[in-house]
């Protein structure tokens, strides 16, 4: 048996207990600590199957910190290459000045397009953005005998003392979390609760699992009524649907840039009537008649990209994909831009924020952390966000109107 990493006497021991079974790959955390855990994974899967980890292993994070509020079973660290896109600049409520744009991406020709988009869009003024809802959602579920049980509750549910009496529960369960309202959508004899919530500077999705189990606790109490799951897909939370697209989860956010036709033609070497036209049937028509949520060239890749970067939580890319992408053409000639991102679930405290790689994009964005007015920093970063996906659009429409999509990828991206 060999490893690529050399162990102590008493970590070859334990290696030999876990390659006979006598202790799991979860249990070694009960004899060792976090680092030599994860060293002994690595060595226990080299072993069993034949593998070197030369690379897995190398990482600089407090494997402490990570392992205990991260990750389980943690063996290392997977890179993925980190670019700049930028400068841009962005006027916003929250986001104001000019940022470099850190971008963690695979996918060649990706960081140049949104580099370039960032470009145009300062020389052009720079993008407005605005946040028009901030809410995080959880959505219990509870299932009733009758008909007339259903409607019951559901009449309780919509008298105003009832929400006071739910709204105390919730947000005695957080200093920075309230609950904002309560939504009730029925199917037969099942109601769902969908509860939404101020989370300041967290994404919250902890925030308000808590504070939902606190109003389910409560509706028990008052009547008899325990709920079937504390989330029933009504929330909706990372899976595309329409709920999201229509009354929006975390930030609601539109940014907006204008464009010269004369610009257009010196600089991305189309017209507007091309990108007017590319947008409206690419992102319009091609994406109603494919039956897609969102309307859009490329949102998810620059959400994806900018997420992974800021530690912000993958799985949520499926809510950036609901972007729609407009261009309208003005009477002069010019172009109006603009992204509607109505589910963008962004935060700068907790989860993968506090690692230290993806702390360091947030202190480059100037966000990182809680911020002195609980709130505006998350709000920053969801105006930062849908400036870059502007750029990324802004960028990728132009190389399609302009006929320059499969040179750009075959001299970046292959």
């Amino acid at each position: 048996m060999s490893t690529t990493e050399k162990l102590t006497a008493d970590e070859q021991i334990l290696l030999e207990k876990m390659l006979s079974g006598e202790i799991s790959l979860r249990k070694i955390e009960d004899v060792a600590d976090k680092d030599t855990s994860a060293k002994l994974r690595r060595s226990f899967l080299e072993a069993k199957e034949n593998v070197s980890f030369d690379h897995i292993s190398n990482y600089s994070f407090d494997t402490e910190a990570v392992a205990k509020k991260n990750i389980e079973n943690l063996i290392g660290a997977v890179q993925i290459p980190l670019g700049i896109a930028g400068e841009i600049e962005i006027n916003g409520e929250y986001a104001k000045g000019s940022y470099y744009l850190p971008l963690a991406t695979t996918e060649g020709a990706l960081v140049a397009s949104v580099n370039r988009g960032c470009s145009i869009i300062t020389k052009s003024g720079g993008a407005t953005v605005r946040v028009f809802k901030n809410m995080m959602t959880r959505a219990p579920i509870f299932k009733f005998n009758s008909l007339e049980e259903t409607k019951d509750f559901y009449d309780w549910i919509m008298l105003p003392e009832t929400f006071g009496k739910i709204k105390q529960a919730a947000d005695a369960t957080s200093r920075f979390g309230k609950l904002l309202e309560v939504q009730p959508f029925v199917s037969g004899n099942n109601v769902h609760l969908r509860l939404g919530y101020d989370t300041k500077d967290a994404m919250g999705m902890n925030m308000v699992t808590i504070a939902s189990e606190a109003v389910t606790k409560l509706i028990a109490d008052e009547r008899g009524t325990p709920c079937v799951s504390l989330s029933g897909n009504m929330c909706t939370d990372k899976k595309p649907s329409a709920i999201n697209a229509i009354l929006g989860r975390g930030k609601t956010v539109i940014a907006e840039a204008r464009f010269s036709g004369d610009f257009i033609k010196e600089t991305l070497k189309c017209t507007s009537e091309a990108m007017f036209d590319v947008n409206y049937r690419k992102n319009f028509l091609g994406s109603m008649r494919a039956g897609s949520l969102g309307f859009n060239a490329h949102a998810s890749n620059i959400v994806a990209a900018i997420f992974l970067a800021c530690g912000q939580d993958p799985a949520h890319v499926v809510e950036g994909s609901l972007c729609v992408t407009e261009m309208d053409l003005t009477p002069d000639g010019g172009l109006v831009c603009s992204v509607t991102l109505p589910a963008l679930e962004v935060g700068t405290v907790g989860g993968g924020t506090t690692i230290a790689a993806q702390q360091e994009c947030l202190k480059l964005l100037g966000v990182a952390g809680a911020s002195d007015v609980p709130g505006e920093n998350s709000l920053a970063l969801s105006e930062i966000v849908a400036a870059a996906v502007l750029a990324g659009e802004v960028s990728l429409v132009a190389a399609q109107a302009a006929g320059h999509l499969a040179r750009a990828h075959a001299q970046l991206g292959r």
